[in-house]
Formats: structure tokens, C-alpha cells, sequence
């Protein structure tokens, strides 16, 4: 997994109430705070200014906003997998999991599907 991922998680899952976050001082303690609805809240609202960034710049040319908002994107689903007492290397574990099916196979393999 990489560093930086692995950093993150490390700072995220210090943040969460039972490990000492203090919602007063930080972001991320808040939004646990708040539980799975407010976390997923946010999520939404980062997903839907990664379509728009992207819609952007698919005129402009600039990708730099896609950038910088699928990164946010990325951080609030990291606070979601640490709400759940899951890591970013389980969703590595997953998506290797996946190598060389297709997404057709994939799907049908769901059990929920």
C-alpha cells in the first residue's frame, strides 16, 4: 500500500472518538461525531464536484480541479472504510481480488447481485 495512504489512515483512524478525536479540534473527529450519515453526506457532495470538474474540463482542457476534487473524494471514502473498521489496503486486497475479470464477470460473481 502506499505511504501516503497508509499515513492517512493512520491520522484518520486517530481521529475517531474512542481513540481520543476531539471534535472541537478536528474535521475528521467531527464528521465521526456525527455518524455514517454525515460521512456519507459527504462523500455525495465530493462525488457530484468530481462530476462537475470533470464535465469542466472536458471543455477547458484543465484537469486540475478533477484532480483536486477526486482527492477529496478519496479522503472522505477513507473516513467511510475507517467508520467501518476498514483499511485502504482491503479495498487493494479487493480491486487485486478483481485482476483480469471483466467487469461483466465481476458483477454476476456478486452473491447480492
Amino acid at each position: 500500500m502506499s505511504e501516503t495512504l497508509r499515513r492517512l489512515a493512520e491520522v484518520i483512524d486517530s481521529r475517531k472518538l474512542v481513540n481520543g478525536g476531539d471534535p472541537e479540534k478536528s474535521y475528521v473527529a467531527r464528521l465521526f461525531s456525527k455518524g455514517d450519515d454525515a460521512i456519507l453526506k459527504k462523500i455525495g457532495e465530493e462525488a457530484a464536484e468530481t462530476i462537475m470538474a470533470a464535465k469542466d474540463a472536458r471543455v477547458s482542457g484543465d484537469a486540475s480541479k478533477v484532480l483536486y476534487e477526486c482527492a477529496d473524494l478519496w479522503f472522505h471514502s477513507m473516513v467511510l472504510l475507517a467508520q467501518f473498521d476498514l483499511q485502504p489496503q482491503d479495498v487493494l486486497n479487493e480491486l487485486a481480488r478483481r485482476e483480469g475479470l471483466s467487469g461483466l464477470e465481476e458483477k454476476a460473481s456478486r452473491k447480492d447481485s
